[in-house]
């Protein structure tokens, strides 16, 4: 309670020294040896070091992994990925856009087109100096009938990425104010592309880091990119390790031993008795980060939106967020859009734990008695297995007979979610709503797990990307979350918290941006070792 009567400035260190700071604390009857803890914890977050090795235990590893970007989907290579690639763009540790391989940019009058000037002097890890051509063939990577890429929905407003001089041009198929933001999705990096071929077969990129040891689904090994153009602000590690851990307990006895710096989702059931052990950190950030609960509405019984609302209604989230959450979360609404988005809808009437009312849309269906499976895993995340459980119990009333099938950890992303008709899920925070929405929550997005579709959404969805008056922005996004809340085939029982637990030798800056869990990905770079 001592630290909350200390000003921002003072926990900051911001132009105060070690004696004045143990002064003021004591003019408000903060203890000297407390003092001394907290000036020591806030030197560790205000004064970056250079040098050392960090190795990080992260879930979200797999035997299917590669260096194709189009194909990242778990923590762990985007971890890598943010380390050793760059965008026009970044995400910020402030929650704001900042430079990056672009130097500036600007829209024109109805933000149809953007202009991105690239920064001069970057250099690939392979010695290569970046030029617009890298840039235009990796952001076409993610467009066109044949591309591969899960980012394509992103980019499928853009109609032409032209070259101006030192400049890109990015011509789309209508407005979008949010289009920067888009360019922060962790699959859209710039690579050497050598005759207008990306080249996606190693770890080059303009990065603060280079890989020099790839084992899918085992570990990666980083080092210092020493020409990387960042190498002034970010990358203070010589080098780095990311293993591939799917077992919470296996990553904490890693953290406890002080095998590792990092690890990531750490058990929620236990993550505040971790705390208390000396030398260790939790990192707990709110996010729009959510659960989910697929349904392929091309598979019986979920083609019945009367049998989807009876699920709805039979599922407790309230037990979600007290007993796999562990109280790191908010209650969900079968929506994406988040309490941390600009458009949240929290007028929304929520969608509770009503054995009546789903009774009768279980009886509208004609499917009272149903079998269903439910495949779930830890690599879905930590308590997944648990949580099918409690939803077997919720729904047993109902004569609804719930299967839980534990599936693999390895291979989950690839054999289980968007193949088996209802599955554990969960998804990592995008900056802005259009984005999340253009993934998977339109009839033909890359991700759309569900197979579901609207037309009135793909509409509201193009519409509102390119809105320029909030307020009416606003009501379009509200319907969106109505419709998906109402007639969709996701379940979203709650949203969580990134957290995740590191060493007191690892030093940060006490910000931590969004976008994905461990500071936006970006920890790699932006996260050091202390002596």
């Amino acid at each position: 309670m001592e630290q909350e009567k200390m000003s921002p400035d003072m926990l900051s260190g911001r132009c105060i020294s070690r004696r004045d700071f143990l002064a003021a604390a004591a003019k408000i009857g903060v203890g000297m040896a407390a003092a001394s803890m907290m000036w020591d914890a806030r030197a560790d977050t205000s004064s970056p070091k250079k040098g050392g090795h960090m190795i990080a235990a992260l879930q979200g590893g797999s035997t299917n992994d590669s260096m194709d970007q189009q194909t990242w989907i778990g923590s762990v290579m985007i971890a890598v990925g943010r380390a050793t690639r760059d965008s026009l763009v970044e995400h910020g540790p402030d929650n704001k856009l900042m430079p990056a391989l672009a130097e500036s940019w600007e829209p024109n009058a109805n933000a149809a087109e953007w202009r991105f000037k690239l920064r001069r002097g970057v250099e690939f890890s392979n010695g290569k100096s970046l030029k617009t051509e890298d840039v235009i063939a990796s952001i076409n990577l993610h467009r066109g009938a044949q591309s591969k890429s899960a980012a394509k929905g992103v980019f499928e407003a853009i109609q032409s990425v032209t070259a101006d001089g030192d400049a890109v041009v990015i011509k789309l198929s209508g407005p979008n104010a949010d289009f920067p933001f888009l360019l922060t999705d962790y699959h859209m990096n710039v690579v050497p592309a050598p005759g207008g071929k990306p080249d996606l077969s190693g770890g080059t990129g303009t990065g603060l880091y280079k890989v020099v040891q790839f084992e899918p689904g085992v570990k990666v090994t980083v080092e210092r990119h020493k020409n990387a153009w960042q190498a002034d602000r970010y990358g203070f590690v010589d080098s780095a390790e990311v293993l591939s851990v799917a077992d919470p307990t296996a990553r904490q006895n890693a953290l406890i031993a002080g095998a590792v710096h990092v690890i990531n989702r750490p058990d929620l059931r236990t993550a505040k008795l971790l705390e208390r052990r000396a030398g260790i950190k939790l990192v707990d950030v709110p996010s729009n980060f959510f659960f989910a609960s697929p349904m392929l509405t091309n598979v019986k019984p979920f083609d019945s939106a009367d049998f989807r609302r009876a699920l709805k209604y039979g599922i407790n989230r309230d037990q979600f967020v007290k007993k796999i959450l562990n109280g790191f979360g908010a209650i969900g609404n079968d929506q994406p859009i988040g309490p941390g988005y600009r458009y949240h809808a929290s007028d929304i009437p929520q969608t509770v734990y009503d054995l009546d009312k789903a009774r009768y849309y279980l009886k509208k269906s004609g499917l009272t008695g149903a079998r269903i499976d439910y495949y779930a895993s830890d690599e879905a995340y930590n308590g997944a297995v648990d949580y099918g459980l409690i939803m077997k119990e919720n729904l047993a009333p109902l004569g609804i007979d719930l299967n839980v099938v534990r599936a693999p950890n390895d291979g989950y992303w690839s054999n289980i979610w968007n193949v088996k008709p209802f599955v554990a899920s969960y998804w990592g925070s995008r900056p802005v709503e259009d984005m999340i929405l253009s993934i998977n929550w339109v009839s033909r997005g890359p991700w759309n797990d569900t197979r579901w579709g609207s037309p009135k959404v793909d509409e509201l969805v193009v519409s509102a990307r390119g809105e320029l008056d909030t307020r009416k922005r606003a009501e379009m996004y509200r319907e969106i979350q109505l419709l998906l809340n109402q007639d969709g085939a996701t379940i979203v029982p709650a949203f969580g918290h990134d957290v995740a637990a590191i060493s007191s030798k690892v030093g940060t800056t006490g910000q931590y941006g969004g976008g994905w869990e461990l500071d936006g990905g970006h920890f790699l770079k932006r996260w050091w070792l202390n002596a």
